[in-house]
């Protein structure tokens, strides 16, 4: 039976129950646009924008296989050549805005389907965990807690440091523990005060017994689009590229070989160890895009990984750096 078309002004779409049933009837019952319109007495492009607000909203995921053919073959050449416990490996892709979004929604979806409640859960920040966020899909796990694992910035927004975490925690029902401090001070003196009278040292002893951390990587050069270049002033990042940086992991600046700048920006940044995050029980790398690939070694250098999650771009490129590896 066809019910009467609506004609108020009552904004549908902010109705939450009418979009949920919009998108039940299409997509679990498989109705099309026009018996859902005929059957709620709604106009047709009023479904249309229904379905579009669901998928908004995050209250539908649709997920999409996304292995290639090759990508069984490579992850497993990948785990070989660089001792991880599982590679993931998502199409190719053309930019590093892709990447970062094709990456992170791979994450998501790890994430949805490996934390478990009572996990203790370190995170650090970047494009691709906050990608992540658009598929990450947990159950209610109010026995888990998400810690910030570096200081945050004044500005606000999608790209602060401790944006993620606490996005994570709360989509989680989770505890949340914020790093009270700046990410960049003015001086390693500061971040030594800083470190003793902040209580910061709560959450170092925390980081020691991590169930997971999770990291992002991001390059340094001339090229690179990593988010902390805007964070440091153009003299300070030419010193960097100038004695061989390549990484940015946690905003510390790697070389090649893994190994930690000599520069005093990398002790001026507020955050847990790198040599704390290297003892982790289950640490967890998500990069995409060739070009990054230099930066992905360094990074594994120097904390190891156990699970690694890039792009097929990224990973031909690490299976090319690091050919001579028996």
């Amino acid at each position: 039976m066809t019910r009467v078309k609506r004609v108020s002004g009552r904004n549908v779409t902010s109705d939450r129950s009418v979009r949920l049933r919009v998108a039940w009837m299409y997509y679990d019952r498989k109705m099309t646009q026009k018996e859902i319109a005929d059957t709620l007495g709604l106009a047709r492009t009023t479904v249309i924008r229904l379905l579009e607000e669901v998928l908004h909203r995050g209250e539908v995921q649709i997920w999409i296989a996304t292995d290639s053919d090759e990508s069984p073959g490579l992850a497993a050449d990948l785990e070989n050549r660089l001792g991880l416990a599982e590679a993931i490996i998502v199409p190719d892709t053309r930019s590093q805005e892709e990447a970062n979004h094709s990456v992170g929604t791979a994450l998501g979806r790890f994430l949805s389907e490996t934390i478990q409640d009572g996990m203790t859960i370190g995170v650090g920040w970047g494009r691709t965990l906050n990608a992540s966020l658009s598929s990450f899909r947990p159950a209610r796990l109010p026995d888990t807690r998400v810690i910030s694992l570096l200081g945050g910035m004044i500005e606000t927004g999608r790209e602060n440091t401790t944006d993620y975490a606490w996005q994570l925690a709360s989509r989680m029902g989770a505890e949340c523990f914020l790093y009270p401090a700046p990410l960049l001070v003015d001086s390693p003196e500061t971040a030594n005060v800083l470190r003793k009278a902040c209580g910061l040292d709560r959450l170092d002893r925390m980081a020691t017994s991590l169930d997971m951390a999770v990291l992002s990587v991001g390059d340094i050069g001339e090229t690179a689009t990593s988010l902390s270049r805007n964070l440091i002033s153009s003299l300070d990042y030419t010193a960097l590229v100038a004695q061989g940086a390549v990484c940015d992991v946690m905003c510390h600046a790697l070389d090649g070989r893994g190994t930690e700048v000599d520069h005093p920006l990398n002790r001026r940044i507020m955050s847990v160890a790198l040599s704390v995050l290297a003892e982790t029980r289950q640490l967890v790398l998500a990069s995409g895009g060739r070009a990054r690939a230099p930066a992905i070694l360094a990074a594994i250098k120097r904390l190891g990984c156990h699970t690694l999650i890039t792009d097929e771009g990224a990973a031909h490129a690490l299976l090319d750096l690091t050919a001579d590896t028996p």
